[in-house]
């Protein structure tokens, strides 16, 4: 077995080989995000052939919170690819999360094919997301109130508010103070920043940028009021002296939203019994099959806010669904929600 310091080389040098990342990036990663216990590897005699990380994140599910497990950095060397070693890995990461009490394990394909790959092992393009364009009128509306401040480095109250202001959303992803820190040194390799608007020693708006291609983007916008949602955007489009940026925000009724990332029920007892109390009115029965966790098969009764399990079927017509046919079922109908993911 490779141990401690040697693993993370070695699997740091497998990133390397598979990705075009930035070695400023691939060093934070490492240094802040990568440990020996998020990680699961693949191993022929010395070396590492395959390897991916499950990060923990917090989502908020209703009025309640689950473990998810963000699965980053899967990558398989090229000599071992096409033989079955990401489907090996991805299963020991399915029990690891099992144990771990991880609902939900999600995912952002880091290209376009590999939607239909990760679909093959239960997942669903269930995370969605628009992406607008913030034009700066040319009358500023002065509001005297509030002023422009610029965070380069972590500030309890700043996340504290966008905390906050997250968990405000019934289906999301969350971030932990440790994975703020996480984005704000992202941020930094990439020249983006916070913005706030402060009134007072109250913060009412909030905005993570950065340059992406030709333009600049806003991937994350919270805000008390849509004035002040407008106001902060109007500043930080004077500040950076653009005419406009492009917003990206949970999608809104009419709006035609884009995908972004995957979702995979990893504890199917959990997440119907969440959703069941979440929603009453719902009465299903399912016959449930999942070919990578035993556990999750058998019979699924919801009634009344509550779900039963059985390993037996009883009497009556069942709904047939597959892991991934659940995840699409369950989770695509609440909307759910990431930003701000190393991606």
């Amino acid at each position: 077995m490779i141990k401690g310091e040697t693993m993370r080389e070695k699997v740091k040098n497998l990133w390397k080989l598979c990705f075009n990342d930035s070695d400023e990036f691939t060093d934070m990663y490492f240094r802040l995000r990568y440990s020996n216990d998020v990680n699961i590897a693949i191993q022929s005699g010395e070396e590492v052939i395959a390897a991916l990380q499950m990060l923990p994140y917090p989502m908020t599910f209703g009025k309640n919170e689950i473990k998810t497990g963000y699965v980053s950095g899967a990558c398989t060397h090229p000599d071992y690819r096409n033989r079955g070693a990401m489907r090996e890995l991805l299963s020991q990461a399915f029990t690891r999360m099992l144990h771990n009490d991880m609902a939900v394990s999600t995912l952002i394909p880091a290209e376009p094919w590999l939607f239909g790959y990760y679909a093959g092992m239960g997942y669903a393009p269930v995370f969605r997301y628009s992406s607008t364009i913030f034009t700066a009128s040319e009358v500023t509306t002065a509001n005297e109130a509030v002023v422009l401040n610029k965070i380069n480095d972590y500030q309890e109250e700043v996340y504290r508010y966008l905390d906050r202001k997250l968990r405000e959303r019934p289906y999301c992803i969350q971030h932990t103070e440790t994975d703020f820190r996480v984005i704000l040194a992202d941020l930094q390799l990439g020249e983006g920043c916070v913005y706030i608007l402060k009134q007072g020693d109250k913060i009412p708006a909030l905005a993570i940028v950065y340059p992406a291609g030709s333009t600049w983007q806003a991937g994350e916008v919270v805000a008390e009021t849509p004035e002040m949602h407008s106001l902060l955007l109007q500043h930080i489009c004077g500040q950076l002296n653009i005419p406009s940026i492009r917003v990206i925000a949970p999608a809104a009724a009419g709006q035609n939203p884009q995908v972004l990332g995957m979702a995979r029920i990893i504890n199917a007892k959990t997440v119907l019994q969440q959703y069941a109390a979440e929603h009453p009115e719902q009465e299903m029965s399912i016959a449930l099959t999942d070919p990578q966790i035993s556990a999750n098969n058998g019979y699924y009764y919801l009634n009344n806010g509550k779900c039963m399990n059985s390993a037996k079927r009883l009497p009556g017509s069942h709904l047939a669904l597959t892991i991934g046919e659940l995840t699409e079922k369950i989770l695509s109908s609440l909307h759910p929600y990431m930003s701000l993911m190393l991606n």
